[in-house]
């Protein structure tokens, strides 16, 4: 594998202090502590990820900048619980969303109201509750009573938006999802998750450094599945650029 560059070497690591890691658990957080992810690949193990570590408190918002084949998406995916890191924990002391408009997790034969029921037995919530939410947000009409393999992916994307926002969280998992959808969708989808819920935690993946650069105070930048999170963001979009 290769090695950090220079530009991210010159920064040592910087893992969560024992006592930020008890402040965080007691007001609620996010702590990510030596991560380690590999997979078998031709007989041999591959890491993907290699002893990554940061921290996300209560309110505060942080960006993961990599380009493809950094491990962002691997990253998602541990963060979110669909996969089991290879070594390395993480701490969720406040609730954490799935990666917002995630979908597939649901069979095609389900109608978009099967979705919403599925959803409301897994967080206890009413379903009179979440359907007026989605309803409202998505658009979406009398679709909702048809089998989600019918959808388009616009249509996809608007359903499994606005099930992600149904449901109140602490922290949201943001995975490039303000790139779906027209124009119209896009800045709906800003303003019900940045404008609305920006007292909340927010872990944001992304390309868009305007966005990341006004709605995040620090950020993690990945190469070959190492990192340093810089709490300068400006910083890290410097180094970012020589990658």
């Amino acid at each position: 594998m290769n090695d950090i560059p220079a530009s991210l070497a010159q920064f040592p690591p910087a893992p969560v202090s024992a006592a930020k890691s008890g402040a965080l658990e007691a007001e609620g957080g996010i702590i990510v502590s030596n991560l380690v992810k590999e997979y078998p690949v031709h007989g041999r193990m591959r890491r993907v990820l290699d002893g990554i570590s940061f921290k996300v408190g209560r309110g505060e918002k942080i960006a993961v900048l990599g380009h493809n084949g950094a491990g962002k998406s691997t990253l998602v995916r541990l963060l979110a619980g669909i996969e089991e890191p290879t070594s390395g924990k993480i701490v969720r002391t406040m609730s954490m969303s799935w990666p917002i408009a995630l979908s597939g997790g649901f069979s095609g034969s389900m109608t978009g109201f099967d979705c919403m029921r599925f959803l409301c037995r897994i967080y206890d919530k009413s379903f009179e509750e979440v359907r007026e939410s989605v309803e409202t947000f998505s658009e979406l009409g009398r679709y909702l009573r048809m089998p989600i393999r019918t959808y388009s992916s616009g249509m996809h994307a608007r359903l499994a938006f606005g099930m992600s926002l149904a449901i109140d969280f602490d922290c949201y998992l943001i995975d490039e999802v303000i790139a779906v959808g027209d124009r119209r969708f896009q800045v709906r989808s800003f303003e019900e998750l940045f404008v609305k819920r920006k007292d909340r935690s927010m872990i944001i993946v992304g390309h868009n450094l305007n966005v990341i650069g006004d709605l995040c105070t620090s950020a993690l930048v990945l190469r070959n599945g190492r990192g340093r999170v810089f709490d300068n963001v400006e910083q890290a979009f410097s180094i970012y650029a020589t990658l």
